[in-house]
C-alpha cells in the first residue's frame, strides 16, 4: 500500500511523524512524504527514515489566494503522479488542500489530523474573525473528503462539531504525536543551586511568552537566583514575536533566550520546573517530552494543555495571559522543593501510561484501517 503524508515544515516530518513513517514503513507500506522546499542535509535526514520526500509550494502563514492555488496544484500533481491508498495531511494549509485535491481521486483515502486550532481560530479582532471564516468555509469543502478526522483533544473535536464542520461520526481522538520514551529517558533533577524554569516554544504571542516573562519580573521581586530560561525558533506568523523584544527581555534580565535546538533534552535535563503558557495547543509536545524526563509542569487550563496535567500530582494548571497565576504557581514550587520529586515521577508515569508514541501510533494504524 502506498500512503502519502502531507505537512508543511519539513522538520516536523522528522520530529513530529518520523515514529509514525517509520511505523508504516515497518508493516510493509510505502510511505512519501511532502512538505515545503528545504536543504540537502534536512532532506535527507527526512529520507533516512526510509521514505520518499517531494517538496512542494506551501507558504504556512501567507493570506495570498495565488499562493494558496500553488499549492492546491502542486499536491494535486503529486496526487495523480503516485496514486497513492491514503494521504494523511496536518496543520491547515496541507489538511485543506489535500482533503480539496483527494476529492478529484474517488480511489484515494484520505485522512485529516488536526494538531491544533492555531491562530485561525481565536477570539480576536475583526482580523482573526475574517481568517476563522475562510479557514471554517475551506475546512468544511476539504473534510468532505475525509474518511475520518483525527484530533489531539476533545475540546478542539466539538469545536469542529459544533461549527459543523464534520460530523461526530467520521471524529476520532488521540492523545497527541507521542514520543518515543527510549529517546526522551527521565533525567535526574539538576543539581545546581539556582532553580531554573523553562519553557520551549516558537516565538509566538499565543505562546503565552509574554506572561512568562511578566511572571519572571514577579517572582525576581521576592527570589534571586532563580532562572527563566526560553528556547525556541523565531516564527513568521503574524503573531510572531520579534528577536529584537526577546533580546529586551534580556537585556532587563528577566529571562535568559537560548536560541533554538534540534535536540531539547540537555536543556530540559538542566531544568528543574517545565512551563508552557500557551493560549491553545492540540497537544503540546514539548510538555509531553519533559514529561517523559521526569520535570513537573506549569500549563494553561485550555483545550490540549489541560489534557497534561493532574492538579497537583505532576504539576499545575493556570489561567490563560496571567501572569500573576503563573508567579504564584512558580513560586509555590519555589517554596515546596520537597515536593518537586514526587511529581516529577508522577509525571513520568502519566507519560508512560498515556503518551507512549507506540501505543499512539497502534491507535493511528487501527484509524486508518491499517491492522
Amino acid at each position: 500500500m502506498k500512503i502519502i503524508i502531507v505537512g508543511a515544515l519539513p522538520e516536523s516530518l522528522i520530529n513530529f511523524r518520523g515514529e509514525l513513517i517509520k511505523e508504516f514503513i515497518n508493516l510493509g507500506h510505502e510511505v512519501i512524504a511532502m512538505a515545503a522546499h528545504t536543504d540537502k542535509d534536512t532532506t535527507n535526514r527526512i529520507e533516512q527514515l526510509g521514505c520518499k520526500y517531494i517538496p512542494y509550494t506551501v507558504a504556512r502563514n501567507s493570506t495570498n489566494p495565488l499562493s494558496d492555488l500553488k499549492t492546491f496544484f502542486a499536491i494535486f500533481k503529486v496526487l495523480k503522479n503516485e496514486t497513492p491508498d491514503k494521504i494523511i495531511a496536518y496543520t491547515i494549509k496541507p489538511v485543506i488542500w489535500s482533503g480539496i485535491s483527494a476529492r478529484f481521486f474517488s480511489k484515494i483515502e484520505f485522512y485529516a489530523l488536526i494538531t491544533g486550532l492555531g491562530f485561525a481560530f481565536q477570539p480576536g479582532n475583526l482580523k482573526r474573525k475574517l481568517v476563522k471564516l475562510v479557514a471554517t468555509t475551506l475546512y468544511k469543502v476539504s473534510l468532505a473528503a475525509a474518511k475520518k478526522v483525527i484530533f489531539q483533544n476533545n475540546d478542539n473535536m466539538q469545536t469542529f462539531i459544533t461549527n459543523k464542520i464534520i460530523t461526530q461520526a467520521k471524529s476520532h481522538v488521540i492523545n497527541g504525536s507521542g514520543v518515543n520514551l527510549k529517546h526522551f529517558q527521565y533525567s535526574p533533577l539538576p543539581e545546581n543551586s539556582n532553580f531554573t524554569f523553562l519553557t520551549i516554544a516558537r516565538l509566538l504571542g499565543d505562546k503565552g511568552l509574554r506572561e512568562y516573562v511578566a511572571a519572571a519580573k514577579i517572582v525576581t521581586q521576592k527570589y534571586k537566583n532563580i532562572n527563566f530560561k526560553i528556547l525556541g525558533p523565531e516564527d513568521p506568523s503574524p503573531d510572531g514575536i520579534g528577536l529584537e523584544e526577546v533580546y529586551s527581555w534580556q537585556e532587563q534580565g528577566s529571562v535568559e533566550y537560548l536560541g533554538n535546538t534540534a535536540d531539547v533534552r540537555p536543556f530540559i535535563s538542566q531544568c528543574d520546573i517545565f512551563v508552557l503558557a500557551s493560549y491553545h495547543e492540540g497537544l503540546p509536545r514539548t510538555v509531553i517530552e519533559a514529561m517523559a524526563m521526569g520535570r513537573a509542569i506549569i500549563t494553561t487550563n485550555v483545550p490540549g494543555c489541560r489534557d497534561t496535567v493532574q492538579e497537583g500530582v505532576n504539576g499545575f494548571l493556570v489561567n490563560k495571559e496571567d501572569a500573576h497565576d503563573l508567579a504564584n504557581k512558580m513560586l509555590w514550587f519555589i517554596e515546596n522543593k520537597e515536593k518537586i520529586i514526587t511529581m516529577s515521577h508522577n509525571s513520568l508515569a502519566l507519560a508512560q501510561e498515556k503518551y507512549d508514541v507506540k501505543k499512539i501510533n497502534a491507535n493511528i494504524c487501527n484509524i486508518i484501517e491499517l491492522n
